[in-house]
């Protein structure tokens, strides 16, 4: 699940990422708005993992999950959906207001 947070000044979106993987441990939320370097994600009482970043407007943001270390997927809430160089799927995140 994703939620967005708008700032009336500024050229940033708060973004939360909301996950939760069956039986994982671990997981990190990568964009390439940083260079695709991994953003830990605190895993909740509720098993759930959320992380909170400040993305810019006005952009179409790819971005994925990784498991433990070893399985990417894709968030079912994602804004959309593009082809990666793997031959899978990246997920989008929109922050235009």
């Amino acid at each position: 699940m994703l939620s967005k947070r708008f700032f009336k000044k500024g050229s940033e979106c708060e973004v939360t990422f909301r996950y939760r993987p069956e039986g994982a441990t671990e997981v990190v939320v990568l964009t390439e708005a940083n260079g695709w370097s991994p953003v830990p994600m605190q895993q909740l009482k509720s098993g759930e993992f959320k992380a909170r970043v400040k993305l810019p407007v006005d952009q179409r943001i790819q971005f994925r999950y990784l498991i433990d270390g070893s399985r990417w997927e894709n968030d079912d809430a994602a804004d959309a959906y593009v082809p990666n160089e793997y031959g899978g799927e990246n997920s989008i995140v929109d922050t235009s207001a």
